[in-house]
């Protein structure tokens, strides 16, 4: 009888289902309950002329279209680094492996101060880009810098592991059958990794919707052109204008829960095609 029993490494499915539902509710859904109670006191014509001003509409654009552009670079560039350093042996190749976390450990406040200082008109990029007739500090281009920065991680960290178990012999197997490297990678490496792919451009999209403190600084924060979403917020809380804030905080919740629930789909889909294939 006692060979039988099923060995558990945590307590039975009742107990820890009901501390996972506890623990979520208390973290997650009772402060988002909050919010959408507190803009509910608006009421609906309220809520409604908060969140369609220019000033909050052109916040929310740049907020989500900064985050979707980031995300697309990033996934191009994640995945060569993330190649580059699971695939070849070059010098210093574990300093730049170690210096991919850094967006990690480094405060937003001075990842923002390093990029303006970096591509302000007299910052070191800056300086050359300019005279070429491409700003990028003050604009929304430096949004989009600065959201690359932090989301880079995200990506390369995802991928990693998932390049790293990618079967060589599949590839040469491929090229020996007349696969150019092109159709090797669309064929064999892309629906190999595109699960793991798009988790990480949710992670980083999911960071960089929300992010504050190295925007602010390189945004230069011009109403309706480089001014983001949570700044207004921070702004509304700063007036005591907490049934705004909160108004346009839950319009951004739930464009962002849109947007993870189709990169969500889309991953879903892309697993099952990956089986199906199988």
């Amino acid at each position: 009888m006692f060979g039988k029993r099923q060995f558990r490494v945590l307590p039975g499915f009742g107990l820890t289902l009901g501390y996972t539902l506890f623990y979520l509710s208390l973290i997650v859904l009772v402060p988002l309950s909050a919010a959408f109670w507190r803009s509910a006191e608006l009421g609906l014509d309220r809520f409604w002329a908060v969140v369609s001003t220019p000033r909050v509409l052109a916040s929310l654009r740049l907020s989500f279209g900064a985050a979707l552009l980031a995300c697309a670079i990033n996934a191009v560039f994640g995945f060569i680094i993330a190649w580059s350093l699971t695939r070849m042996r070059f010098p210093g190749r574990r300093l730049v492996d170690a210096l991919i976390d850094l967006p990690f450990a480094l405060p937003t406040a001075v990842a923002g101060i390093a990029l303006t200082a970096l591509y302000s008109a007299n910052g070191w990029l800056g300086s050359l880009l300019e005279p070429l007739g491409f700003k990028v500090a003050y604009t929304p281009r430096g949004v989009v810098v600065a959201l690359m920065f932090v989301g880079l991680p995200f990506i390369v960290r995802t991928l990693q592991p998932v390049v790293a178990d990618l079967d060589r012999e599949v590839e040469r197997a491929a090229e020996t059958l007349g696969a150019s490297r092109w159709q090797a990678f669309r064929w064999v490496v892309l629906p190999a990794i595109w699960p793991a792919l798009l988790t990480g451009c949710a992670l980083a999209f999911s960071r960089a919707v929300g992010e504050y403190g190295s925007v602010i600084f390189i945004a230069g924060n011009i109403p309706r052109v480089s001014e983001i979403a949570p700044l207004i917020i921070m702004t509304k809380l700063e007036q005591y204008e907490y049934g705004e804030a909160t108004a346009i905080a839950v319009v951004m919740l739930l464009l962002s829960f849109v947007m993870m629930l189709t990169m969500n789909g889309l991953q879903l889909w892309a697993q099952r095609r990956r089986s199906g294939r199988r």
